[in-house]
C-alpha cells in the first residue's frame, strides 16, 4: 500500500471520527443521501470537511458548530442545513441561551431580517426537541432597572434570588422543577446582569429593600423566598427587616455569618480586576471535574465573573462582609428550610447547620453537590425545595 494510500485512509477515519462526534446516528444517512446524487461530495465532506478541518482540536465541536449556525444566519437562504446544525450545536452541548445569543449577535453584523429568521428556526427546533427557553423582560424598580422572568400561572409565588456574580439565570434549570408547584419569579439583583451598574448596594438591608420593592411593583402580599449564598442570605435579611411578605424561606448554601474572607476578595477585584478572580471563584463554586468538562454552567459563571463590574462585585462581598445576623436567627417566624452542598467549599454543611441548631427547621444536604449547587444539581435541588 502506498504513502498516499495510507494518507487517504487516515484522513477519512478521521473525518468519520470526527463526523460521528457530531451527527451521531444521523452520519450513514447524511452520506446515502449526499451519495446518491454526489459520492464526490460525499468524500469530500468526510475527507475535507471533517476529515481535515472539523477534526483540528484547535476549535472545540461545540465552538465549531456555533461558528456554523452562525455563519448559516449570516448567509440566508440555507434554512435547510441551519436547521440540521441547530440539532447538530444542541448535541454539542450548546444551550438554548447560547443559540439565542448567537441571533442576536449574528443582527449587529448581518442585519434584524438574518437574525429574526435565525430565531424563528431555533424556536422551532428547541419546541422540537421539547427544549425549555426561558426569558426575562427588562423591569424598573425605584431607583434603576433589572430583569424578570415570571413563570406566571395561580400557583403559589416563590421569589428566587441568586448568587454573588451571577443573574437570575443561575436558575434556569431549576426553574422547570418548579412551575408546577409555584408561580417562579427571578430577577437580577442590584450590580448584575441586566442591573449592573445600577447605583451601588450599601449593605444587605439594601438588597432585601429591593426585594420588598420588587414584591410590591408584583403586587404580591407574600411569597416564598428561595436564596442561594448571597440570595440566601438576603433572603434571611428580609425575613428579619420585612417579615409580613415572607410566607417561607428556603436558605441554600448561604452564610448568617461574616468572614475575613469576604472584604479580602473585593480588595482583590479592585487591586487586580476580575480577571483574576476567575480561578479563585470558580474553584471555589465548582468542582474540578465540572470545570474540566468546562459545560454550561462552568461557561456561564466565567463569563459572568469575567463581565462583572468591579464596584458591583467589591460593593457586594462587602454587604457579605457586614453580615451580622446569627444572633437574631430566632426572631424569625417564617418557616425555613435550610440546603446545603455535600462538598461545599464556601458554605459546608457544618457552617449551614448553625442556622438549625436550637431552631426546628429541616435540614437538607444534597450529596456530592458543590457551593453553585443550582448549577450543578439542578434536579436535587428541585426536589429538595418542592419536598
Amino acid at each position: 500500500m502506498s504513502l498516499a494510500t495510507d494518507k487517504s485512509d487516515h484522513v477519512a477515519a478521521t473525518g468519520r471520527h470526527a463526523m460521528q462526534a457530531i451527527t451521531g446516528e444521523a452520519m450513514d444517512g447524511i452520506l446515502a443521501t449526499i451519495g446518491s446524487h454526489s459520492p464526490q461530495l460525499a468524500g469530500n465532506l468526510v475527507t475535507h470537511a471533517f476529515g481535515s478541518v472539523i477534526s483540528d482540536p484547535a476549535l472545540g465541536y461545540g465552538a465549531r458548530e456555533l461558528a456554523t449556525i452562525a455563519m448559516l444566519g449570516v448567509m440566508g437562504g440555507c434554512e435547510g442545513q441551519l436547521r440540521t446544525h441547530l440539532r447538530f450545536a444542541l448535541d454539542c452541548g450548546l444551550t438554548p441561551e447560547e443559540i439565542v445569543a448567537c441571533a442576536e449577535h449574528v443582527s449587529v453584523y448581518a442585519g434584524y431580517p438574518r437574525a429574526l429568521t435565525m430565531l424563528r428556526i431555533a424556536r422551532e427546533v428547541l419546541q422540537d426537541r421539547g427544549e425549555k427557553l426561558l426569558v426575562a423582560q427588562p423591569f424598573r424598580l425605584r431607583d434603576h432597572t433589572t430583569r424578570l422572568f415570571d413563570s406566571g400561572g395561580d400557583e403559589p409565588p416563590m421569589l428566587l434570588l441568586h448568587a454573588l456574580g451571577l443573574d437570575w439565570r443561575m436558575w434556569s434549570r431549576v426553574i422547570p422543577l418548579l412551575t408546577s408547584h409555584y408561580r417562579v419569579i427571578a430577577f437580577d439583583l442590584r450590580g448584575f446582569g441586566g442591573a449592573a451598574f445600577a447605583p451601588h448596594v450599601r449593605d444587605l438591608a439594601h438588597y432585601a429593600e429591593d426585594v420588598a420593592d420588587l414584591l410590591d411593583r408584583l403586587d404580591l402580599p407574600q411569597a416564598h423566598i428561595t436564596g442561594l449564598s448571597l440570595g440566601g442570605s438576603i433572603a434571611l435579611e428580609l425575613a428579619l427587616q420585612r417579615p409580613d411578605p415572607v410566607a417561607g424561606l428556603t436558605v441554600i448554601a448561604a452564610t448568617a455569618w461574616s468572614f475575613p474572607a469576604f472584604e479580602q476578595r473585593a480588595r482583590a477585584a479592585e487591586a487586580e480586576g476580575m480577571e483574576a478572580q476567575i480561578i479563585p471563584s470558580l474553584t471555589r463554586w465548582l468542582r474540578a471535574g465540572d470545570l474540566a468538562t468546562n459545560g454550561w454552567a462552568v461557561r456561564y459563571a466565567r463569563n459572568c465573573v469575567r463581565r462583572a463590574g468591579i464596584a458591583d462585585w467589591s460593593a457586594a462581598w462587602r454587604c457579605l462582609a457586614g453580615i451580622s445576623l446569627g444572633d437574631r436567627l430566632g426572631d424569625i417566624r417564617a418557616p425555613m428550610r435550610i440546603i446545603a452542598g455535600e462538598c461545599d467549599q464556601s458554605t459546608p454543611p457544618g457552617l449551614m447547620e448553625g442556622l438549625v441548631s436550637e431552631f426546628r427547621r429541616d435540614f437538607t444536604v444534597i450529596p456530592g453537590a458543590p457551593h453553585m449547587l443550582a448549577l450543578t444539581h439542578p434536579k436535587a435541588l428541585g426536589s429538595a425545595i418542592v419536598t
